[in-house]
């Protein structure tokens, strides 16, 4: 099964377990997704590999940064109609607070969907939505 058999295969069942693991930087980070009808949670689980500060303990903002890019796409394929992954175009991070050693979740929002072009948001948060502790913006291109 090829990948745009296995997105469509995802989109049809809900379960984006297996193209999560298709995709290798997703994989290393362990990330997972969890659907609750309509709205998308994606998840990074607690795990040392990720930790760029040791002393706090901290995820390495390129984890978090990473993991939040890898979101904004699936949460944009999983919106689309055709089963291709979006190609990114630019994307703009803000670390509002340190992403202590614990699992960390996101959440994106489409804001523009044009012929051509996509805007996403994203909010990263470990303990609450209401204090995230990354927020971002990213471009696709879709077709």
């Amino acid at each position: 099964m090829n990948l745009s058999q296995k997105m469509l295969a995802a989109q049809k069942s809900g379960d984006y377990a297996n193209l999560i693991r298709e995709i290798p930087y997703a994989a290393t980070l362990g990330m997972e997704c969890e659907t609750f009808g309509k709205e998308v949670v994606f998840r990074l689980p607690r795990n040392d590999t990720n930790l760029g500060n040791p002393i706090l303990p901290a995820i390495h903002g390129g984890v978090i940064g990473g993991f939040m890019e890898m979101a904004a796409a699936f949460y944009l394929m999983m919106s689309q109609d055709a089963p291709r992954f979006p190609r990114i175009v630019d994307f703009s991070l803000d670390y509002l607070r340190a992403g202590l050693d614990r699992e960390t979740f996101a959440e994106c929002l489409l804001t523009r969907q044009g012929n051509r072009v996509a805007n996403v948001t994203v909010s990263a948060w470990q303990s609450s939505r209401q204090s995230p502790i990354a927020t971002a913006r990213a471009h696709f291109i879709i077709r």
